[in-house]
């Protein structure tokens, strides 16, 4: 959105920099005229502008067709990779492992503050330098092989902001791949609060509900929502202003429509669950 012109700058040249691999990059503005920036883009970086702000996922899916290459990377504006060889490392961990569909490194502060629980997509979080199969991600630095995007739909347009991320991790097992959280990549994100947005609860509670009427068998819809209704009650039971606004989100999940739906095979249900995360909870 053009709003952190020194920290995109920091990103975009962490990417030219990569060694081992060729690098097609294109910056897509949200509601902003990347080809306005100040200070201006590199010569060999393309913009996308997007006369509207369509949210973060439909703006990363608006992207997708203006580069070539059989390997995506997503980077968000704030983030950027401390180390040349990331890509390389990457695509080569794709490479070896073809059935991987999905690669979320592992995230860091790059002025040493704890990473947030959040940035690992695991139940379990341990050791964030351990690498496992996941069923969600943190979306800021996400790689992922064109055909495993192309088989997945790619990224929730409809939601806007939150919960994408587990969206095209479940959509990437329903392909037949895995997702996989990599301990030993490491991209660099300052720790934010995501509430400092004002819609926070209210599209998390929202996509929380699209993400099983979109994406699940319908017998298991209302287990879902239902464990997760409970969970936040539980979190923020002693914060009655959040969750108000997150029964907004919850109702509005409910009566607004979610676009188009697509339940995952019960085969997929069982690979997830013998994986780890049966995706009721």
């Amino acid at each position: 959105m053009g709003r952190r012109p020194v920290e995109l700058a920091r990103g975009i040249r962490s990417v030219l920099d990569q060694q081992g691999v060729d690098v097609d990059v294109v910056c897509v503005g949200n509601g902003w005229d990347p080809a306005t920036a100040d200070p201006p883009l590199p010569p060999e970086v393309r913009t996308l502008h997007l006369p509207e702000n369509l949210g973060i996922p439909a703006g990363r899916n608006r992207g997708v067709p203006e580069v070539s290459g059989d390997v995506l990377f997503f980077l968000d504006d704030d983030a950027y990779l401390p180390s040349p060889d990331f890509l390389a490392d990457g695509c080569r961990l794709l490479a070896t492992h073809p059935d991987l569909g999905l690669v979320q490194p592992r995230v860091v502060d790059p002025t040493g503050l704890a990473s947030p629980r959040r940035w690992i997509p695991r139940i379990r979080k341990g050791d964030p330098a351990h690498s496992s199969d996941v069923f969600s991600c943190w979306e800021g630095a996400v790689l992922l092989p064109r055909a495993a995007f192309d088989a997945s739909g790619g990224w929730a347009d409809p939601f806007f902001y939150a919960h994408e991320g587990i969206e095209l991790a479940w959509r990437v097992w329903d392909a037949g791949y895995r997702a996989w959280y990599a301990g030993e990549l490491e991209a660099a994100h300052p720790v934010i609060d995501p509430a400092r947005h004002e819609y926070y609860f209210r599209l998390n509670a929202r996509n929380r509900v699209w993400l099983a009427r979109r994406n699940l068998p319908a017998i298991l819809v209302p287990c879902y929502v239902g464990s997760w209704t409970a969970i936040q009650v539980l979190r923020w039971a002693r914060q009655p202003a959040a969750l108000r606004a997150w029964f907004g989100g919850w109702r509005a999940g409910w009566r607004e429509d979610p676009g188009p739906r697509r339940p995952m095979r019960w085969r997929t249900v069982v690979r997830m669950a013998v994986a780890g995360r049966p995706p009721v909870v």
